[in-house]
């Protein structure tokens, strides 16, 4: 069985996807960027505050979904400058302090709406 999980707490899809899938008892969350729910606007500020953005985004669609950040099991992390990497790393240790995911970070050309930092996971429903 695969359902559609949606919520207006996080920004909106900016294409044909789903903010997250159901299926077979995990939850796979699409890439989310820097966007504030209440706006649709990228926010404004450094790796470190869009890091925050992203995991505060990613956490509302996996709470739609009867999950959460305590239950992802894998991420990877875009970002536009791998310079960024301690300051987007400091954020996310936050977040995943304790039994943190497998996750892979990959510098990449161009994220959509120039943001600094996108990121997707893969929980367990």
């Amino acid at each position: 069985m695969r359902e559609i999980i949606s919520t207006k707490d996080a920004p909106l899809a900016i294409g044909p996807y789903s903010q997250a899938i159901k299926a077979n008892g995990f939850v796979f969350v699409s890439g989310q960027v820097a966007i504030d729910p209440a706006t649709q606007q990228v926010i404004a500020g450094d790796v470190a505050a869009q890091t925050d953005r992203v995991l505060r985004n990613l956490s509302e669609i996996l709470e739609a979904a009867g999950s959460g950040l305590g239950k992802v099991v894998r991420s990877t992390v875009f970002l536009k400058n791998m310079g960024d990497f301690a300051a987007m790393n400091a954020v996310y240790g936050k977040y995943f302090s304790t039994a943190p995911p497998a996750r892979s970070t990959v510098e990449v050309a161009r994220l959509p709406k120039d943001v600094l930092v996108e990121i997707d996971v893969i929980a367990l429903a």
